[in-house]
């Protein structure tokens, strides 16, 4: 079986470097708000391009954070109206709706499945306050477009980075392209930690001073509270591992890179969507997806096959359950993408024998 992830073969090729990181921090006696997340935070401030970089607890935090930090600043109110795509995982949406915005859902381009920059601006009010990019599957959005829309109606622009690290678009990296910008560190992400964790990049002193105390239980200095806080904090050992992996995170993309390269330039059949990239440097191929119009027969072709395949998402948000206020609304694209969408494997260690395996097993597929 080729498995779509093989995540302990990834940390495997930095056991011994891990396993000295750990030690190093279980022998400094210091577990939360150490020397470790302060240097991963420096470091990874550095790798993005950003002034500030503040530790978290999970991705999902990072983005709540700086919408609350927002809020807290004065910049956002409850009700305010936050411009989201309706292609993406549910924690963009969670995000907005826990801190009591209205998310406005606006389609995506059939082609990049990111969202749809014409769209926007027909969606914008006055209670519209940002917009929240996701650049999803590893593929920045245009951020020029969305930037110089922010702009022009003086809202904030908020970049969801969890399937994002170390993409560019031009010459700046994902992190630094919006006032402010969320990382997950999930296991399964380019970076991915050995348990959670996640991270918010910016370059507002402000914006980085108000989040840092808002995930301390809102204190600036202890035992005083500014906030009525909670506790999101990136633990010692999981940026101590990070701080390991990152310095191995544009190798492990490169190969990403090479996967996504074969498999653009070698599948051939023509019953399968191919995905489109407008710029290499742009991706970071943190899930390689096809599209097929008869998706689940092609899913168990490829198992019967020994491949395994993933979906990423089978479900839209807007029809969850838990957003079943939207129910009755109509996302044609976002709902032609979740129906066909199919993720084939790809990481930072599998093998050109594999790839090559997967392309004529798809190329087979009738």
């Amino acid at each position: 079986m080729i498995h779509f992830l093989d995540l302990k073969k990834i940390n495997s090729q930095y056991r011994d470097e891990l396993i000295e990181a750990c030690t190093k921090v279980i022998d400094s006696g210091w577990y939360i708000q150490g020397n470790e997340c302060k240097k991963f935070e420096l470091n990874f401030a550095q790798y993005c391009g950003s002034k500030y970089a503040i530790g978290v607890a999970n991705g999902l935090d990072a983005l709540i954070l700086i919408l609350r930090a927002y809020k807290e600043m004065g910049l956002m109110s409850d009700g305010d109206e936050v411009i989201v795509p309706s292609n993406t995982y549910i924690a963009s949406i969670l995000a907005i709706t826990q801190n009591n915005l209205k998310p406005v859902l606006v389609e995506p381009d059939i082609d990049t499945y990111l969202i749809d920059v014409d769209k926007i601006e027909e969606k914008i009010t006055s209670k519209t306050k940002a917009i929240m990019p996701v650049h999803l599957y590893g593929q920045t959005c245009e951020m020029d477009k969305i930037n110089n829309i922010a702009k022009k109606y003086d809202i904030k622009v908020i970049e969801d980075s969890a399937q994002a690290h170390g993409s560019y678009f031009i010459d700046k990296r994902a992190g630094n392209l919006g006032d402010a910008s969320g990382f997950s560190f999930y296991p399964g992400k380019n970076l991915g930690a050995l348990g959670d964790g996640g991270i918010v990049t910016t370059n507002d002193e402000k914006l980085a001073d108000t989040i840092r105390a808002l995930g301390n239980y809102g204190s600036h200095k202890k035992y005083e509270n500014l906030y009525k806080g909670v506790n999101s904090r990136l633990d010692e050992i999981q940026a101590a591992m990070l701080g390991v992996k990152l310095k191995y995170l544009d190798d492990e993309i490169n190969n990403r890179r090479k996967i996504a390269k074969y498999y653009l330039e070698n599948i051939k059949n023509s019953s399968i969507f191919l995905p489109t990239v407008r710029k290499e440097d742009n991706h970071v191929w943190h899930v390689f997806v096809i599209r097929s119009g008869d998706r689940e027969r092609l899913q168990e072709y490829l198992s019967k096959n020994n491949i395994q395949t993933l979906i990423h998402y089978p479900i839209p948000p807007h029809k969850q359950e838990a957003y079943s206020e939207w129910t009755t609304e109509k996302y044609s694209i976002s709902e032609q993408i979740h129906n066909e969408v199919l993720s084939l494997p790809i990481s930072g260690v599998q093998s050109l024998e594999d790839t090559k395996k997967i392309v004529d097993i798809v190329n087979g597929y009738e």
